[in-house]
């Protein structure tokens, strides 16, 4: 199963059931797994995990 296609399933899980509500939630979870992933390879991860 490609991560295209489970965000595609995703989406229309939330349009179907009318759980819109959802979407900010998902967001948040996936800029914060964006974030994890660049900081444990930049020499920027110091100052990134100041923030926490």
């Amino acid at each position: 199963m490609s991560k295209l296609q489970v965000a595609r399933e995703l989406w229309g899980f939330l349009k179907r059931e009318k759980k819109y509500w959802l979407t900010p939630i998902v967001l948040v979870l996936v800029i914060f797994g964006l974030l994890l992933i660049f900081a444990q390879s930049s020499a920027v991860a110091p100052f990134i995990y100041t923030l926490f």
